[in-house]
């Protein structure tokens, strides 16, 4: 893949990781139109290197925040980090079967096949796109017309429920293209009466918290492509590109989080939903002209 195309990529990476209309969706299409295969074992790990550059920027736009709801005594962090730990186990509940049935699903005799196949089928992100388009109008239409008075309202606690639902949503979005994460888990919070900061806080700190392992799962990946075609795997030259990638995401990110939480504290929630539903009839009608 030519460095511009790597430029390209990142960028829209960056920007769409953030906002809850879906990077993979969004980077699939761009690639497919640039005639590039994201389900290759380099172009995943290259993906998986994006989606890092933008935790980077994740960490660095809420450590502030993270410090003050969830680091600043030793209770509130052993709270935060059984929250975490709970979310993180009903992803993986959901996630891991999910993930195994769609893969014997796509899978004929003699030819498994890996989730990763799923990054270049646009007939599979489009209805991913519109099923989360409609949770993100839905939750962003009911919690505007909630009312939120008064600090309190607004400074609630990220509880129980809220991690399990959210844990929930991410388990959906980890082997569905299209299936926003931050869309699909900003969305349940919502709807279990979470205030936005609160929910918007937890649910990226819920991501970084799995990054490594889908960096592991690309780097094992990639290794075990290579013993199979019986070449071997010089990392310096596989992570190369990634790196150059994931410096530009990670400042596309930055641009996108400050919109994300501009929005949702104006109230506009949902016309993140709108869009994704807009999205998902423009990648139907790629999918049907041959893309």
């Amino acid at each position: 893949m030519s460095w511009i195309h790597i430029l390209i990529l990142a960028a829209v990476q960056g920007m769409t990781e953030l906002l809850p209309v879906s990077s993979s969706a969004h980077v699939i299409v761009a690639a497919e139109l640039m005639g590039q295969n994201m389900s290759t074992p380099a172009n995943s790990l290259l993906l998986v290197l994006l989606h890092t550059g933008t935790m980077i920027a994740v960490i660095a736009y809420f450590w502030r925040r993270w410090v003050s709801e969830f680091l600043s005594s030793w209770e509130k962090f052993w709270r935060f980090v059984k929250l975490i730990f709970v979310a993180s186990l009903f992803s993986g509940a959901v996630g891991y079967p999910t993930m195994k049935f769609v893969e014997r699903i796509l899978s004929t005799p003699g030819h498994p096949v890996a989730i990763e196949a799923l990054f270049h089928k646009l007939n599979w992100a489009a209805p991913a796109l519109g099923i989360v388009g409609l949770l993100i109008l839905y939750a962003g239409l009911r919690q505007a017309r909630r009312p939120e008075t008064g600090r309190a309202a607004e400074a609630r606690a990220i509880r129980w429920l809220d991690a399990i639902v959210m844990g929930i949503l991410q388990g959906f979005a980890i082997p569905f293209r299209g299936f926003s994460r931050s869309g699909s888990t900003i969305s349940g919070g919502l709807l279990t009466g979470g205030s936005r900061a609160e929910i918007e806080s937890f649910s990226f700190a819920m991501v970084v918290a799995i990054t490594p392992l889908a960096i592991g799962r690309e780097l094992y990946r990639l290794e075990r492509a290579a013993h199979r075609a019986g070449v071997s795997v010089h990392l310096g030259l596989a992570l190369a590109p990634g790196v150059f990638g994931m410096a530009c995401a990670f400042v596309a990110g930055l641009v996108a989080l400050r919109w994300l939480s501009r929005w949702l504290e104006q109230g506009r929630w949902h016309w993140f939903g709108i869009y994704c539903l807009a999205a998902a009839a423009v990648v139907e009608i790629l999918y049907l002209r041959g893309w």
